[in-house]
């Protein structure tokens, strides 16, 4: 069995020196088993849980948007463990180890899990998450690596035609985007079968991989790639009670 990946002293020591904001990169945030535990999770939810969209496949927990606002639910015990607990307990620096990278957020916690599965060769046009969050995504990646592309805009409004950064997302890796990166910047990701031209010149957390040998000449093969991208819903319909986000099961 392999050991739990240890949790950074802070952000401060992952942050991806490259971009021009707060973007950090864990490459070993869950373990072998655990990452095998979710998928198995994942791929025993429910059918109808699944949405088929044209180039991914996705769930959402714990349950979609209405009007920017989500429906006082409680997330499933398997998508607070380990991930959520794991983000609550790193620090965000050393200066103020009791900190996270959702303290500043409005329920100081995700409340909202989108799982996105894409096959090789399917990917997302650039975009930004939209007001709806407070601006931090958390992104777990499964399964295996891929490219994400960070574009920005022209001084009329139009985004980029190339990509400015881009972040390599290996399996098992966290993904830490907030401030700038959020609100000016769009990402997306490339429809290929085979992410090429990456090294220490391309790749911006090159620095802060985990098996950068695995690339040879600047290619790495997609397979399925399964993410978990935690965030927290500004706006919350309550039922009654005091709010929790957490579940029990």
């Amino acid at each position: 069995m392999s050991p739990v990946p240890p949790i950074p002293t802070s952000l401060e020591d992952v942050r991806i020196k490259l971009l021009p904001a707060n973007g950090y990169y864990i490459a070993d945030f869950i373990s072998l088993e655990e990452e095998e535990g979710l998928l198995n999770k994942i791929e025993a939810a429910p059918k109808p849980r699944w949405k088929q969209l044209a180039h991914r496949r996705l769930q959402t927990w714990p349950s979609d948007l209405t009007r920017d606002t989500l429906l006082q639910c409680l997330l499933p015990k398997w998508l607070v463990e380990p991930i959520a607990t794991r983000l609550l307990a790193c620090p965000a620096s050393t200066a103020d180890p009791q900190s996270h990278i959702f303290s500043t957020s409005p329920h100081a916690a995700p409340n909202h899990v989108l799982i996105n599965q894409y096959q090789p060769g399917e990917g997302i046009m650039p975009h930004k998450d939209g007001a709806a969050y407070h601006p931090v995504v958390c992104t777990v990646s499964l399964g295996s690596s891929l490219v994400l592309d960070v574009y920005g805009t022209n001084e009329d409004g139009t985004r980029e035609t190339e990509p400015r950064f881009r972040i390599l997302q290996e399996p098992r890796s966290l993904l830490i985007t907030t401030g700038e990166l959020y609100t000016d910047y769009l990402h997306g990701i490339a429809e290929v079968h085979e992410d090429v031209n990456l090294g220490p010149d391309t790749v911006s957390n090159w620095d802060l991989l985990r098996s950068p040998e695995l690339i040879v000449d600047g290619k790495l093969q997609r397979s399925t790639r399964t993410s978990l991208t935690y965030r927290d819903v500004k706006k919350v319909v309550k039922l009654g009670g005091k709010f929790a986000i957490f579940g029990k099961s």
